[in-house]
């Protein structure tokens, strides 16, 4: 099976300019996210940037890296972008974000190994274990529901479901909440068809990308993890960034 890890780098960003190319202990952290993601079962790694500074380094590295358009107006589009330029046939794509520089090597391969099935999902993403109010509240960390099968039904930036016959201090012991993580996975078809629908309702309402393909019919298949991970968007992430790889090293 050839399954394609492809990670999107913007060199803009709001809070945190040059972001991937932002130090972490000796290695930038686009580096460590290609890495990471090189630990993995994918068969390549694909950098899709925006910013030749960015292609220069990642090719001075070792990796692998493309140049795309730089007015896609998601990250999603940014994938696909690179992987027309691939010019290969994948069974899988996954789409790696590039501030996530302790990606877990397994989260990945949760994702492609449902790939592997007679009939493999046409999307998929990680789930994970909600452990405490803050994360439970918190609009930054979107919720998500299932259905019996493990494939999506909503995604909120609320807490799904409301619990009516319980105070919100004790939804934790009454139901197990799960949280979204940004990884996703696609059938190249299913890629090329959802860069070509239009932004929908539900994901304007929530700024939740995943519900726009909810809206238009497609599934999300879900693996679940418990491993945690940082995403850096902001000068003090990056300090909590190398606070963690002291505890590491």
């Amino acid at each position: 099976m050839l399954a394609i890890g492809i990670i999107p780098a913007r060199f803009a960003s709001t809070r945190l300019p040059g972001k991937p190319l932002v130090d972490l202990g000796g290695q930038t952290m686009i580096e460590r996210v290609v890495r990471r993601a090189q630990q993995s079962s994918l068969s390549r790694v694909v950098v899709a940037t925006d910013d030749p500074r960015i292609l220069d380094h990642v090719r001075g590295f070792g990796g692998e890296a493309v140049l795309t358009a730089a007015d896609h107006p998601s990250g999603t589009d940014r994938v696909h972008d690179a992987y027309q330029q691939l010019n290969v046939q994948a069974d899988c794509i996954v789409n790696i974000q590039g501030d996530e520089p302790f990606i877990h090597p397994q989260q990945i391969d949760a994702l492609v190994n449902l790939f592997r099935a007679a009939e493999p999902p046409q999307l998929a993403t990680l789930v994970k274990p909600v452990v405490n109010e803050e994360e439970l509240f918190s609009p930054h960390l979107p919720k998500v529901v299932l259905n019996a099968r493990g494939e999506a039904l909503y995604f909120s930036r609320h807490p799904l479901p409301y619990q009516r016959q319980h105070p919100q201090a004790e939804w934790l012991q009454h139901h197990r909440y799960l949280r979204h993580i940004g990884l996703y996975a696609y059938r190249p078809d299913v890629l090329r068809a959802i860069t070509q629908l239009p932004p929908s309702p539900l994901e304007l309402a929530e700024s939740l990308e995943q519900l726009r393909w909810l809206e238009a019919g497609y599934r999300i298949q879900t693996a679940e993890t418990e491993l945690e991970t940082i995403g850096i968007d902001t000068p003090e992430d990056v300090e909590r960034a190398l606070y963690q790889l002291k505890i590491e090293n």
